[in-house]
């Protein structure tokens, strides 16, 4: 076994949020200037950038996962990473035809840049990605299992666009084996809180929106091999 540092939630500027700065080559080497050995990339409901952002972290010897920030019908937010990159972007297109179509206000939510390999701007998504799809967060687990990807809910200790802020509680039918929590000092309340957080994997991760904010590779999870499958893995199983 080997010791892995991560940050599995880092966005782009597909992401409307996401700083301009969070080109997919710099996203890269940031990763590799601060020593991490895996990342995702998870935009919001979308892997369009995902591509352009495997090949820069493979020049840069770091593993880049593709993936994305489901936000579902109840505005929960998950993170859902996948072993291919056609996995990551047929799953795309499922997510983008269950996504309320709004157009996006650039003025006011940012521009969402898709990038090439080269990282060159060749468009914009012209529909606001940070809405809420119709897919219900009891069906994710499931959903994003049939193309072969993990799903974890996203930081569990956020006030807003989680699991526990969203609906108050984790549904005991709940599948999920993994958790992100935002600040790992609230681990201690969130289990007592919420006795199913007893028998998963917790794990933290950025949510970076800004090249400064990704994680330093403090953080490790020990698999056989640093590849995506061991990863995917990992993370679908409890500890």
């Amino acid at each position: 076994m080997i010791n892995v540092s991560y940050d599995l939630h880092i966005h782009s500027c597909l992401s409307p949020c996401g700083d301009e700065e969070m080109t997919p080559a710099n996203i890269a080497g940031m990763a590799a200037v601060m020593g991490l050995d895996v990342i995702a990339l998870t935009d919001h409901n979308s892997c369009r950038n995902c591509g352009p952002a495997m090949q820069a972290a493979e020049n840069y010897g770091v593993l880049l996962i593709p993936g994305m920030e489901l936000t579902t019908m109840e505005e929960v937010h998950a993170v859902c990473l996948f072993r291919t990159l056609e996995a990551a972007l047929d799953f795309d297109s499922y997510v983008y035809g269950h996504l309320m179509k709004v157009p996006n206000r650039e003025a006011i939510f940012g521009r969402q840049l898709l990038y090439d390999a080269e990282d060159n701007i060749i468009g914009t998504e012209p529909n606001l990605l940070i809405n809420a799809t119709d897919i219900e967060f009891d069906a994710v687990w499931d959903l994003v299992k049939s193309y072969d990807g993990v799903m974890f809910p996203a930081h569990l200790d956020k006030t807003s666009t989680s699991l526990i802020s969203n609906l108050g509680f984790i549904p005991p039918e709940s599948k999920f084996v993994t958790a992100e929590i935002k600040d790992l000092k609230n681990l201690h309340r969130l289990r007592a809180e919420h006795p199913y957080l007893e028998g998963c994997r917790i794990i933290s991760d950025s949510d970076a929106h800004y090249l400064e904010h990704m994680h330093e590779p403090d953080l490790t999870l020990a698999v056989e091999e640093k590849s995506i499958d061991c990863i995917i893995d990992l993370l679908g199983t409890k500890p």
